[in-house]
């Protein structure tokens, strides 16, 4: 009867050490957070500002109240979505 040939076993290799590790990065990007706080400060004016002199401002008198209400929104909104980049 033939004879089986051992498995050749490779050699330990221990893991890379702690020393030797990329680190990873963390926080967020620089730009995040002032644009968040841009977003919400730009939709919080405009929603100010149509309450206070919106019959005033032609290009806010033209549009419809609810109109000019979800613009200001859109931009605090914005300011959300931009939030969920933030760490």
């Amino acid at each position: 009867m033939p004879e089986s040939k051992g498995r050749k076993k490779d050699n330990y290799e221990a893991p890379a050490s702690k020393s030797d590790r990329t680190p990873v990065r963390v926080g967020a990007s620089p730009w995040v957070a002032p644009t968040m706080v841009t977003l919400f400060v730009i939709g919080l004016v405009y929603i100010v500002t149509f309450y206070i002199a919106g019959q005033d401002i032609p290009i806010m008198r033209d549009l419809n109240p609810l109109v000019n209400v979800i613009i200001g929104f859109a931009f605090i909104t914005g300011g959300f979505v931009v939030s969920t980049r933030w760490r």
